[in-house]
């Protein structure tokens, strides 16, 4: 049986990545990038799925665990009653291939330890076909293969390869899992020791660019690591999560893959980006959003692949039991053939944020703008999925429209800012309509609020970024309302809903937990308008069910009191950084908050 998903912590190589729970069981890894199959799936299954365990033959008496400081090197420590062992997993920055190192360091007595390594290509699936060869183990599968390389003896047992072995204070166990294609010869290897000081220098070189300090600086650089963590190197893609299917409700079907690039969080990632200094880092996402999204406007899509893929087939793993048994175990995501109107206005206000960041740009930049809003002035009134995608019928959903008007806003003011020739009276007449229409049909003045979408008294907490992208003040009372409406009707135990719990029927549970990026955005429209105290509460509610290395998952159950949702998830720990700077602004009585974009 898989952990808790606030018992996994992360590590990669900014190419894939790999949880490792705190049992000391690797039991997921898509390898060689995010979107490959899974290798490790047992957290989607059982062992036999696949998994790599070392840990004490015995019992522990306690376990603790952290990162190094300033590194996604993960330490746990098992304290035994024989002895203290301490096991050291990291994956070094991608070489010429991928490698999982994991030490095992006395400290002390003597602890009597097991190794179980369980390699299950396709997702769970495949069994590799295993030999030795030197003194490594070589499996292979089609066209995959891993090389395990350690000084302990290995044997086979039950399709499984297993091992035992003891270890001392101050002796050093090493275990080097490496990737490579099957059709080439192994990859060489490795110095364990030699990849702990390069991946240390790594990440704490990395570290030291952040240009944020004072007020919640471990917080926000945690988070940082884990969204570079999250991007694919060669490319510059950041995806939404390393994992598929972990369930928005326990035991549901809502079950997705997240290991994919999303529009809907370009701005939100660049302001987190540039805000702490990582320029380098923005510029390669915004490269990747302006390759992924050229071509038609008219096929510009709400999700791609890490390196800029369209096409992202959804098919089920029907022999994975799913997470503490959520079915279907979900892989691609049908959502990335929907209409999504707001990926329009992200993809300009990123541009937009980008060259008053004074970041470089491609030429081709404003000529693919000037294309999506020549598209977008005929398909702006059009019904769409909304930035939840929702499978059912399309619908005018309110967000979607405001952030139509984001993107002709934001094409005028580069247009004014930046000398680019356009089409101006004419976008200024569609931006002024589109204000009107969402003002007069996404409003509903008996609720006090706008609503989810036009003709319907529901909420949706995606409302509550309104103010944010700067639609209306803070100030205005139509905002105001709508943040009273969301305080009424989408709250749960201190956290922010979604989806308003009003369009079930009596009786019915909450169709998934709360949304911890909603949570914030709420925290936002505090700060915003004023009101830190409020701000200050709910932000630190959502850092306290972060688990104990610091990652937080899509969502959170209240009443279970446990993560839901793909994990760790980008877009919350992107709302965390933004939060963060946004409040540590407002405390310090900055102008207007760092995470409040240019208008």
């Amino acid at each position: 049986m898989s952990q808790r998903i606030e018992d996994y912590a992360l590590i990669g190589d900014c190419e894939t990545a790999a949880l490792v729970g705190r049992n000391g069981s690797i039991d997921w890894l898509c390898w060689p990038a995010f979107d490959s199959d899974a290798c490790f799936a047992a957290i989607l299954g059982t062992h036999k799925n696949g998994r790599w365990l070392i840990a004490p033959c015995e019992d522990a008496t306690r376990i603790s665990r952290r990162y190094h400081d300033n590194t996604l090197i993960l330490e746990t420590r098992f304290e035994t009653k024989s002895g203290t062992v301490a096991l050291i997993d990291f994956m070094p920055p991608r070489g010429k291939a991928s490698d999982i190192v994991r030490l095992v360091r006395g400290l002390g007595g003597t602890v009597k330890m097991r190794m179980e390594l369980v390699i299950r290509f396709g997702f769970g699936a495949d069994i590799p076909w295993v030999r030795r060869m030197d003194h490594s183990l070589l499996a292979i599968c089609g066209q995959d293969m891993t090389v395990l390389r350690t000084p302990v003896d290995t044997r086979g047992e039950d399709l499984t390869t297993v091992a035992e072995f003891e270890v001392g204070a101050d002796q050093t166990v090493p275990f080097v899992l490496t990737y490579g294609p099957s059709h080439i010869e192994p990859p060489a290897p490795i110095d364990p020791e030699v990849a702990l000081q390069e991946t240390e220098t790594f990440w704490r070189d990395w570290c030291g660019h952040c240009t944020r300090d004072g007020d919640y600086q471990d917080l926000i650089l945690r988070s940082l690591i884990t969204l570079k963590a999250l991007t694919f190197a060669p490319t510059g893609g950041i995806v939404a999560a390393p994992t598929t299917s972990l369930p928005e409700k326990l035991g549901g079907s809502r079950n997705w893959d997240y290991r994919f690039c999303w529009l809907r969080d370009a701005t939100f990632t660049l302001l987190a980006l540039m805000n702490s200094g990582y320029t380098e880092e923005a510029s390669a996402w915004h490269n990747w959003l302006l390759r992924a999204a050229a071509g038609s406007p008219s096929n510009m899509q709400i999700m791609y692949g890490i390196w800029g893929q369209r096409r992202l087939l959804e098919w089920e793993a029907a022999w994975l039991a799913g997470y503490e048994g959520a079915q279907p175990v979900r892989v691609g995501n049908a959502a990335h053939a929907q209409l999504q109107l707001d990926v329009y206005g992200e993809l300009i206000d990123a541009f937009h944020q980008s060259r008053m960041a004074k970041l470089k740009l491609d030429d081709e930049s404003w000529a693919l703008e000037c294309a999506v809003l020549n598209h977008l002035a005929e398909v702006w009134d059009q019904p769409d999925h909304g930035i939840w995608e929702r499978r059912g019928q399309p619908r005018h959903y309110v967000f979607s429209k405001v952030m139509t008007w984001v993107a002709f806003d934001r094409g005028i003011k580069s247009a004014e800012t930046f000398g680019f020739k356009a089409p101006l009276l004419h976008w200024r007449t569609l931006r002024d309509a589109i204000h009107r229409d969402v003002c007069t049909r996404g409003f509903d003045a008996e609720v006090g609020a706008f609503v989810e979408s036009y003709g319907t008294k529901l909420l949706d907490a995606s409302v509550l970024l309104l103010p944010a992208v700067g639609f209306l003040p803070a100030s205005d009372p139509r905002i105001c309302g709508t943040i009273a409406a969301v305080e009424r009707c989408l709250m749960r135990d201190g956290f922010v809903l979604r989806h308003d719990p009003r369009e079930l029927p009596p009786g019915q549970p909450p169709l998934e937990g709360a949304f911890l990026a909603c949570s914030l955005w709420l925290a936002d429209a505090y700060v915003l308008s004023g009101d830190l105290d409020k701000a200050q509460e709910l932000f630190d509610r959502v850092v306290g069910v972060a688990n104990d290395v610091g990652l937080l998952a899509e969502e959170y159950d209240s009443v279970a009191r446990r993560q839901t949702g793909n994990f760790p998830q980008a877009l919350t720990h992107i709302a965390l950084v933004n939060t963060a700077h946004n409040l540590s602004a407002a405390r310090q009585k900055s102008e207007k908050p760092a995470m409040q974009r240019s208008k």
